[in-house]
């Protein structure tokens, strides 16, 4: 190597020093460690017996304890009902707007940043507007619903005798208009249509995708006489399945880290209904102040990401079409 490339070698790593040291301190490391502690008896309320309150290496134990966990089971159960809501509710409600920003309409700039607008506001914001959007009484929401003569009580009797539900198995009257955030059968629902909210970014990649399809493959579809849903199933589908695949994966991994809104605008409640996976490894983190417990548990969600991803991988090669292959 001469001195000019050493030199060069020199200011280059001088250059990512910053970017590589913020990445060892901040994200190498603490993985790391995670790892380490969920083997570990580590509770920062909790001395040993020798005063200190150093993590004491206990194996599989907090795996195992997880694994007789009735929380971990109903945050779990709480976050799989989010995301059975939340992800397919999002890509198709994102993929259908992209479809109607791609036609030729007037003041179609516009539109894209209405649509984009909402997915730049704070998470926080958000929260707070749609809390009151949901709001029972005073919410905007159920003014509407109010206006449009929607209100009343829906008996769930005829439910209740054709299941022959009794005692504490009975399902109750739904109050109209509705108690979203109040029921604790409506309010998870609720939280997964919210984040409809922002699926600004969503809706851009779709279009991006739209917009690289040739239209060729359309002049030719039309000539052999395909309608417009021949050609969304046998053109746009399939050349939109690569960008559709992206969105899903992208879907699973922020879906099963949401914490944010449902912390805000529920706290877990009512009777526990929107407590979620993140929102328990929150608690035994920073609440109970249990890091080896919540280092376990990072680790299972990591584990339940990546068999998901893995799935969608897995199925993906009979669905996803590429272009050229």
């Amino acid at each position: 190597m001469t001195a000019r490339e050493r030199s060069e070698l020199a200011r280059g790593l001088t250059f990512v020093s910053p970017w590589l040291f913020g990445f060892l301190a901040l994200t190498l490391v603490p993985i790391f460690l995670s790892l380490y502690y969920s083997f570990c008896d580590y509770s920062l309320l909790e001395r040993k017996p020798d005063g200190t309150l150093w993590p004491v290496w206990i194996g599989l134990e907090n795996y195992r304890n997880l694994l007789g966990d009735a929380e971990f089971y109903r945050t779990l159960r709480n976050t799989a009902h989010y995301a059975a809501i939340s992800l397919p509710a999002g890509l198709l409600v994102s993929l259908g707007l992209a479809l109607m920003l791609n036609a030729p309409i007037r003041g179609q700039a516009i539109y894209r940043t209405i649509i984009f607008l909402p997915s730049l506001v704070p998470v926080v914001a958000s929260a707070m507007v749609w809390m009151w959007l949901f709001e029972a009484d005073l919410g905007l929401i159920n003014a509407i619903l109010s206006r449009l003569g929607i209100s009343g009580t829906v008996s769930m009797e005829w439910f209740n005798q054709w299941r022959g539900l009794q005692g504490e198995a009975r399902v109750r009257d739904f109050a109209l208009p509705p108690q979203w955030l109040v029921d604790d059968r409506l309010a998870l629902t609720s939280l997964a249509l919210m984040s409809i909210w922002g699926i600004g970014h969503t809706v851009v990649i779709y279009l991006a995708g739209l917009q690289d399809i040739p239209v060729e493959l359309y002049e030719a579809a039309e000539i052999d006489g395909a309608g417009t849903w021949r050609r969304l199933l046998s053109v746009t589908i399939p050349m939109l399945s690569p960008v559709i695949f992206f969105n899903l994966v992208m879907a699973i991994i922020g879906t099963f880290q949401v914490f944010a809104v449902p912390f805000i605008m529920t706290s877990g409640g009512p009777a526990r209904a929107t407590y979620l996976y993140t929102h328990y490894l929150y608690d035994n983190a920073f609440t109970y102040l249990k890091m080896g417990y919540a280092s376990a548990m990072a680790w299972i969600q990591l584990l339940i990401i990546l068999a998901l991803t893995g799935i969608a991988f897995w199925t993906s090669k009979r669905w996803v079409h590429y272009q050229g292959r």
